[in-house]
């Protein structure tokens, strides 16, 4: 950002300001690159100004994971919890692709700020609005994990794998050279791989389809957390009838 002449009316700063700009940055140039020095260049203020604002880095990452989840729809009042729930977290997602480092920002966070908390508290409630009690609740959000952020880790992540375009692609003629020792030393992985249709922009590996493959995991958990939700589940239950099993003979 070029500087300011005499003539300019800078506008005044405020903590939502320097938030989104620094959003807006991360999109643009990362967020390992991001400072509050490269921040204030692209404010066009010295950076002692952003410290009014934000203490440090850290509370700036977690300024910018809570702009990001404000971009979250809120649940959906007239949906049962199974459709609210999915629609929450694909919202979520959409969230992510939109801002590709939000996803190691939120990993990297350890304070829960009251936006965070104010999410997870929601996020339960569509839960427990549906009739589910806690405990089959507490279990539900450990399975959910990630996905109420719009993520999970995947088979094949390549979230944090240097740029495709770091190494140099094969010619046809070692890529099947590749291919026929990865058929012959792993048989049962190119199998799997290859009864698919893929699509080269992806990131979950070899170029699968993300979002069919985000959403297909997400349409099986939410299948068998209905089933518990249907059958009464309870942990007690389910670990004396472990323990029962396990004290059998052999």
């Amino acid at each position: 950002m070029a500087p300011s002449t005499g003539g300019d009316r800078r506008v005044r700063l405020n903590r939502d300001r320097v938030l989104q700009a620094a959003v807006d940055l991360a999109d643009e140039i990362g967020i390992d690159a991001l400072s509050m020095r490269r921040l204030a260049q692209e404010l066009d203020v010295v950076p002692m100004a952003l410290y009014k604002h934000v203490q440090n880095k850290d509370e700036l990452l977690d300024g910018m994971v809570e702009t990001i989840i404000a971009e979250i729809d809120p649940p959906v009042l007239d949906a049962d919890w199974k459709k609210a729930v999915r629609l929450r977290v694909l919202s979520a997602r959409r969230a992510l692709q939109r801002h590709p480092w939000a996803r190691q920002a939120i990993e990297s966070r350890t304070a829960k700020t009251p936006m965070v908390l104010d999410y997870m508290d929601s996020f339960i409630g569509m839960f427990l609005a549906g009739g589910f009690s806690s405990d089959l609740t507490h279990h539900v959000m450990h399975a959910i994990g990630g996905r109420m952020w719009g993520f999970t880790q995947e088979l094949f992540d390549d979230a944090a794998a240097p740029p495709a375009d770091a190494a140099v692609a094969p010619n046809a003629e070692e890529a099947a050279a590749r291919m026929q020792y990865m058929a012959q030393r792993y048989p049962n992985i190119v199998t799997m791989a290859t009864a698919a249709s893929h699509d080269n922009g992806s990131v979950v590996g070899h170029g699968c389809d993300d979002e069919f493959e985000f959403e297909f995991a997400l349409d099986l958990l939410l299948d068998g957390i209905e089933r518990l939700h249907h059958r009464n589940w309870s942990s007690r239950e389910a670990k004396n009838s472990r323990d029962s099993l396990a004290a059998r003979p052999v």
